[in-house]
């Protein structure tokens, strides 16, 4: 009698986040959370894609030890609680776009810069196309915040999630900056 070995499919796990501006949808790996996209996003299909294609998995509903981390996270985010998130995230992307997602992370809660500012910070001040393009890549909202990422005349330019979100984000942020950076500070003395 033959026996057949069970084959194991890679899983990456998903769920719904509950946020104030709507639901996301979030996958994650046992590294970390690899996707967190608004619902309703025009490329939240490629992403799942992206993500599928990348760790040669099947994504579907399930749990992940860092489903809850997160949630709690967002939920003290939109609360003004948190500027900074410290669940693990496992980006999805080339090496450039990697170090324009990093580049993303270290601007400061309530802060902005041009997409100018950003490939400048990247060593590359003639790159602002290709960041803005990255920018637009980004498989992680919030966390990996391209909605601090404006145009050197001010104006928002895009964002994957739409602008009324790009918008309430920024404000939000700006609202809660104060709260934020007292709460910072008492955590150092």
């Amino acid at each position: 009698m033959r026996e057949y070995k069970a084959i194991k499919k890679n899983i990456i796990a998903t769920t719904v986040i509950k946020t104030p501006l709507g639901d996301m949808f979030c996958a994650a790996t046992n590294k970390g959370i690899c996707l967190l996209s608004f619902f309703g996003q025009k490329n939240l299909e490629d992403q799942i894609q992206r993500v599928q294609e990348f760790f040669k998995a099947e994504a579907i509903p399930a749990h992940n030890k860092y489903f809850e981390c997160l949630q709690k996270e967002m939920n003290e985010y939109f609360e003004g609680k948190r500027g900074d998130f410290t669940v693990p995230l496992q980006l999805v992307g080339t090496s450039f776009q990697q170090s324009v997602w990093k580049v993303l992370m270290a601007i400061p809660y309530a802060e902005t810069i041009s997409y100018k500012e950003e490939a400048t910070l990247l060593k590359n001040p003639n790159a602002s196309r290709a960041v803005g393009s990255a920018n637009g890549k980004n498989m992680i909202s919030i966390i990996i915040p391209c909605h601090r990422v404006i145009q050197t005349g001010g104006k928002l330019g895009g964002y994957a999630g739409g602008l009324d979100k790009k918008e309430a984000l920024l404000e939000l942020e700006n609202n809660h900056s104060c709260d934020i950076i007292r709460k910072n500070h008492s955590h150092e003395h």
